[in-house]
Order: structure tokens, then sequence, then C-alpha cells
């Protein structure tokens, strides 16, 4: 192995800093974290954030080694030819590996209206703002939140606990991802936080103004505030930087988290799509997938083949405030299951998933390669072959 090889990690979320440990573990290799804030996010908790339940914040001293050097500031471009990232800053900085572990933010809102009056919730500083906002406005004031997904149920649900009078906008399904039953009991949970929910076909926004929200079907909604959750999209770093990604902004790699366009980049976490089958945008997705990056740099800098990634998710957890979950098990394939856990002890396990990361972040700290993941997709590897087949129809039937 060569001496001081320069590994920069772009993002400092569960999945860069995960990589960034683990890659201490070799004494050759000098680590950089470029990340635009000072401390770690626990997006997890951003709904609790707008609540008043929790910061959402903890420093880098609590999760990151010391060994990994911090540098706050944003990456504008990757020059992969020149192998060096282009900083906000107007600095330079040289890579030998890179790890693409951008993250994502809200999803555009392609609705007449939305990018005026909706106010996104993905990053810190959307979930600050929305406090003020929230914080300004009269308790009795309708909110409508929109998403049907995780985070639209959590921000409902937190705001509703706190007294709020919150309508949750799902579109055509309340929790898409849930199986039925899971749908029921957090159905319910919203029900007893006085949560009025709509979906259905016609509950998809059509407008939203500074004061309503007006759906499809033509139904108005008086909405003194009006908070987007429908959904993440990836950062458009790659993109900008002349390396290919696929519909959604995720950087193609393949399934060792090796970009298709240059061996020298790696991708984790919400930003990577191996074969063009990415994992689930989450917290938990982003832990096995920071550790396999991370492995990936190690075992070539040793000359060695990086294995492929195997590791599956095989559950999701919703809060329904401070006093009530829906834990969700799941196939390893990340298909819901009818198995899933209610009520109080649906919350408890909820809280033990957003605080596990951080224990596990600080463990590789102290003890890099430590971390391990329990849970196999077996069926991943099929999965990739039908859709290396499907593209491969599409080409010669194209040619």
């Amino acid at each position: 192995m060569q001496e001081n090889i320069n590994v920069v990690v772009i993002g400092g979320g569960y999945s860069g800093v995960m990589a960034a440990n683990r890659l201490t573990q070799s004494a050759d290799v000098t680590v950089t974290l470029v990340n635009p804030r000072p401390d770690f996010v626990e997006r997890v908790r951003l709904h609790q954030l707008v609540g008043h339940t929790h910061t959402a914040v903890r420093a880098f001293r609590d999760v990151l080694s010391e060994r990994v050097r911090l540098v706050v500031d944003a990456v504008t471009r990757i020059d992969a030819a020149a192998r060096a990232v282009e900083l906000a800053s107007g600095a330079t900085m040289a890579y030998d590996h890179l790890v693409y572990a951008v993250g994502s933010d809200s999803a555009p809102a392609h609705v007449p209206g939305a990018a005026e009056y909706a106010h996104p919730t993905a990053s810190l500083e959307d979930a600050r703002k929305l406090r003020a906002v929230v914080d300004r406005s009269p308790a009795p004031a309708p909110i409508t939140v929109v998403g049907g997904g995780p985070l639209g149920i959590e921000m409902a649900a937190e705001l509703a606990e706190g007294g709020r009078a919150v309508t949750l906008v799902c579109g055509e399904q309340l929790g898409p991802y849930l199986h039925p039953s899971g749908r029921r009991s957090v159905a319910s949970g919203l029900a007893r936080l006085g949560v009025r929910v709509l979906d259905g076909p016609g509950a998809k926004v059509a407008e939203v103004t500074a004061e309503s929200v007006r759906l499809a079907d033509g139904r108005e909604l008086e909405s003194a505030v009006t908070i987007w959750a429908a959904g993440f999209a990836a950062s458009g770093l790659a993109a900008r930087s002349g390396l290919r990604t696929d519909a959604a902004g995720r950087l193609l790699v393949d399934e060792t988290l090796t970009s298709v366009d240059d061996a020298r980049i790696v991708a984790t976490g919400d930003a990577a799509a191996p074969s063009g089958l990415p994992l689930r945008m989450s917290c938990q997705a982003a832990l096995p997938l920071g550790s396999h990056a991370a492995d990936t740099i190690l075992s070539r800098i040793s000359g060695e083949q990086p294995a492929e990634f195997t590791r599956g998710i095989a559950a999701m957890c919703v809060s329904l405030g401070r006093r009530a979950g829906v834990f969700q098990l799941a196939r390893f394939d990340d298909t819901a299951m009818r198995l899933h856990v209610p009520g109080r002890l649906g919350a408890v396990l909820k809280e033990a998933a957003c605080a596990s990361p951080i224990d596990q972040l600080a463990k590789e700290a102290r003890k890099p390669g430590s971390h391990s993941w329990i849970v196999k997709d077996s069926k991943r590897g099929e999965r990739v072959a039908a859709q290396r087949a499907a593209g491969l129809a599409v080409a010669e039937r194209a040619g």
C-alpha cells in the first residue's frame, strides 16, 4: 500500500461520517470530510426541531473520528480528470479517492405556487425557518402538510400533538411503503391526534397560494402555513460535474458503489444508484452503504477486488408524536410485511432507531472497521441481473 493516500468525503451526513470513520482503520490514509455545516445534523429528527422537542443537531466530535479532518465548506464542482474538488470558498482540494455522500434535498415542487408559498422541510435550514413560521402563526391557524410518506406523517403528528390544527394531504395514498395493516395503524394514530387525512385520486395538490391549498378535485383548503414534505431528490453536484446520474440525480455506480465513469469515485447513501437500483433513501440504508463505500476504497488501495453490495434493510419506523409510533417490519428486500408494532411500543422502537445511528457512528469512530450489518438481501443479485437483461434487450431493439 502506498503512503499518504488522500481520501476526500463530500458530505457529513450518516453515510459520509460512517465512511470517513471506517477509512481511518488504515494508517496510510488521510481522510478529509467536507461539509457545509460545522455540526452533524440528525436529519431523522428535523420534524422534532419544528415541534420544539429536539434540536436535531450534534457536535461532530460526538460522531466523527479525531483522525478525520473536518473542512466546513461546500463543494461546487468535481474535476474528475484532475482528481480535485472545487469549493465555494474558492479553494481547490486534491484527492486520490473520493466518497460522494452529498445526500438529498426536498424534491422540486412542480405545482403552481408551491415554490413561493410552501415551506420545504428536508434540511436543517429549512426546518429552522419553518419552526419560526409556525411559531409566528396563531395556535388555531390551519396548517397543511403535503406528502403522505414518513416525513409528512411525522411532521403532521408532531405539530398536531403540540396543539396545532393539521391537515395531511397525501395524494393517492397514506404511507405508500406501509403494509395495509401498518397503514391502518398510522391512520388510527393520526386520527387520535386530530389530524385530518386526505388521500385518494382527488387529493393531489393542484395549486398553493399564500392562504390556501387547492386540490385536483377542486376542493380548497384554508392554510395559514403550508409545509412541503413530498419526497426527496439527490443533489445536482454529480450532473454539474459531468458524471452520469439516474433520473433522480443519484450518481450511477456499480455493485461495489464505484462510479461507472471513474474508479476513483465511490458514492454512498441517498446519492448512490448502484446498478440503477438504489436503496430507499433512508438513515437505515445510509450506514451499511457508508461502511461498504469505505471498504471498496480500502480494497482498491490494497490491490484487492472490492466486494459487491449485498446488504439489505428490513424495516421502516414512523413516529406519531412523542407517545406513539409504528415500527413496520419488512422482508430483507425492503418490502413491507403484515407484521408491525404500533402504539407506545412502536414509539419506543422508533426512538431507539433514531438513537442507534449516533451510537453506531461513535463506535466506528472509536473502533474503525467494527461496524457490521447482519441483514442480507439475497435476491438483489437476481434483480440486478434482470435489470441488466432488460437493458440489453432495449439496446438490441434500438440497434
